[in-house]
């Protein structure tokens, strides 16, 4: 099943699996703008071996427990240049319970209001222009079954200035695949420019050099993953630098963040286990579920973008439809979902599958389920997994049947080598 964030200058990558050929397509295209991240989802089936009328089966009584409440949020996930004045949601079939907007460089909440009769939801105060937000709505319908809504956006910012929003924030904690991605409001014609303005260093020592991804994202990382523990401090002198003819930046500030313990979970498609692994130690064995055989997982180093204790996937928005345009799948409330990919790639909670299908066969439309439980409370192997990850951490996949991610497709530039990442360079 299968969904980054930024500041006045900072950002994130989205949108879920689709099968293979539809796929190709959405991942060439993929480009994590943390800020550019579109409705996400995936999928798994019901059953083992004999899936079909287990996952009929299934399926029939996800549809008849689905919540009715259905969220509309103005300002599009991923978005970068969302209205200052209309942010707002909306939802039909229910009422809103709770809706909560948040500056993402400072973590302050916005002031908002819920209409009298829960039907709408807006700011009390104008937002800031060139500022990366981040909404979390719940609902619920006339019989209390709960529906959730999220979106990350950046306001829009004037037209003759250029702004970088970049991942990870100021001053947090992440895992050792981390990089340092910049996605840019504007296309950037005078790159060495730009990149010569912007200086990553470690207190590691390790080499730092910037690649670019078409002409507005910029990505920095070591050879190597960051060593744990190390903090990263990151410079950014954009103020007045002329990016393309007659555009120049806006930013002039300072961020560092710091690089927690090493992470590194392994998923063997083979065996449909995935081994945890923290500073080089077994942690925990999980099995797991994957991709179908018609809807395989991609192989290779993929790092944790973003978390969400529940959220929806919707196979209309990733090409899984039907006859009647609905799709294959319309899951309000996956639980512990952890992106991986721009493309819609999750590591998520399967409380709709069949236990016995992890660790026996792999049936999602690309991503990595784990035995979880409706709610996201229960004591499962998807709680866990979110408990103890971090945003930055690794998944490596393996011996799935689908090809290597592209290193562009979510922040996982580690599926280059050094000598290619480094051609990247401007500078």
């Amino acid at each position: 099943m299968e969904q980054l964030v930024t500041t006045p200058d900072n950002a994130a990558p989205a949108q879920p699996r689709t099968s293979r050929s539809r796929r190709r397509g959405l991942a060439a295209a993929a480009l994590l703008a943390v800020g550019a991240l579109a409705l996400t989802a995936c999928g798994g089936d019901a059953s083992g071996a004999n899936n079909k009328d287990g996952q009929a089966g299934a399926d029939a009584a996800a549809a008849k427990d689905a919540s009715d409440a259905k969220i509309k949020v103005s300002a599009k996930d991923g978005s970068s240049g969302a209205s200052i004045n209309g942010t707002n949601v909306k939802v039909s079939g229910g009422k809103l319970t709770k809706v909560t907007l948040t500056r993402v460089d400072t973590g302050e909440k916005v002031a908002g209001s819920i209409s009298a009769d829960g039907s709408a939801w807006k700011p009390d105060v104008q937002l800031e222009r060139g500022t990366k937000y981040q909404l979390a709505a719940s609902a619920k319908d006339s019989e209390g079954r709960s529906a959730a809504e999220n979106s990350t956006f950046t306001t829009v910012s004037p037209a003759n200035s250029f702004i970088g929003t970049y991942t990870p924030d100021d001053g947090k904690t992440v895992g050792v695949g981390m990089p340092v991605s910049f996605n840019f409001d504007k296309a950037i014609t005078d790159q060495k420019a730009v990149q010569s303005h912007i200086t990553v260093s470690t207190s590691s020592g390790q080499q730092v050099v910037g690649h670019w991804f078409g002409n507005q994202r910029l990505d920095f990382r070591p050879k190597d993953y960051w060593k744990a523990g190390s903090k990263v401090t990151m410079k950014i002198d954009l103020d007045g630098v002329e990016g393309a003819n007659g555009v120049t930046g806006v930013q002039d500030k300072t961020v560092s963040f710091t690089i927690g313990r090493s992470q590194v979970s392994t998923v063997d498609m083979n065996t449909q286990m995935m081994t945890v692994e923290r500073d080089g130690k077994t942690l925990k064995k999980i099995p797991i579920s994957g991709g179908s055989p018609e809807n395989p997982t991609y192989n290779g180093q993929m790092v944790i973008s973003e978390k969400f204790k529940e959220t929806r996937m919707d196979g209309s928005t990733v090409g899984f439809t039907k006859k009647d345009g609905k799709g294959e799948y319309d899951i309000k409330d996956v639980p512990h979902a952890m992106r991986l990919s721009a493309s819609g790639t999750f590591i998520h909670g399967n409380y709709w599958g069949a236990p016995s299908i992890f660790g026996q066969s792999g049936t999602s439309h690309g991503c990595v389920g784990l035995r979880d439980a409706k709610g996201a409370n229960s004591d499962t192997p998807g709680k866990w997994f979110y408990d103890n990850s971090l945003i930055g951490d690794v998944v490596v996949v393996k011996n799935s049947k689908d090809k290597t991610i592209q290193p562009d497709n979510g922040l996982n530039g580690w599926n280059m080598s050094w000598d290619e990442w480094t051609a990247g360079s401007a500078v």
